[in-house]
């Protein structure tokens, strides 16, 4: 499969239904997501920001940058991942995302993931996080992966803060830190595990 000509097919479907055509009218661009499209992991935040919406590409403002640190110290860039969000456009003054908003993008979202196929789904912040493990709530579950079943894909789910609510709170941002530090290991057993199922069944 030419991942690559999917997204593409995948983006063109949203533009010709008018998906979140509100947003759309006010919004610069349709941003899709970016980076490697073989990653064994996809992070999942909201909806573009500013920044986000003039350049097209996901993640490029300050929680972004914050974003990029973390990767650093996890021993990972973002061409090792994909990072996209539930929302394709900016909701107007960085409002957080309405229900029917995220609604309308969950089935573009779900078709992204089978497109990827990653090990690892990293939710930042609750929006996303609340579509793979609905009635959770964050501060309860943080850093802890989850198997989940969504449109018959068995994923992995690791719920995270979002790094732009972790930049101005210093206690959250070390823990932000510190969770995301654990992501390799989990990935690392995630692909062992899956190794170890494959084999059984060869055998």
């Amino acid at each position: 499969m030419d991942k690559q000509a999917e997204l593409d097919k995948l983006k063109r479907v949203i533009l010709n239904n008018d998906i979140g055509l509100d947003l759309a009218l006010q919004a610069a661009n349709l941003v899709m997501g970016d980076g490697n499209l073989d990653a064994e992991i996809v992070f999942i935040g909201e909806a573009p920001g500013k920044k986000e919406d003039e350049q097209g590409l996901p993640f490029v403002g300050a929680a972004g940058k914050f974003l990029n640190e973390m990767l650093a110290q996890a021993g990972m860039t973002r061409s090792d991942v994909y990072v996209t969000n539930i929302v394709k456009y900016r909701p107007p003054e960085n409002r957080d995302p309405l229900p029917e908003e995220k609604e309308a993008f969950w089935p573009y979202l779900l078709k992204q993931l089978q497109i990827i196929e990653p090990k690892v789904v990293i939710t930042l912040g609750r929006h996303s996080m609340e579509y793979f493990l609905p009635d959770m709530k964050i501060s309860q579950i943080h850093g802890q992966p989850r198997q989940v079943i969504v449109d018959n894909m068995t994923l992995t789910v690791i719920p995270l803060y979002h790094p732009a609510a972790a930049l101005y709170n210093g206690s959250m941002r070390q823990t932000l830190i510190d969770d995301f530090l654990m992501v390799p290991s989990i990935v690392e057993g995630v692909t062992a595990e899956a190794k170890f199922a494959n084999l059984r069944k060869v055998c």
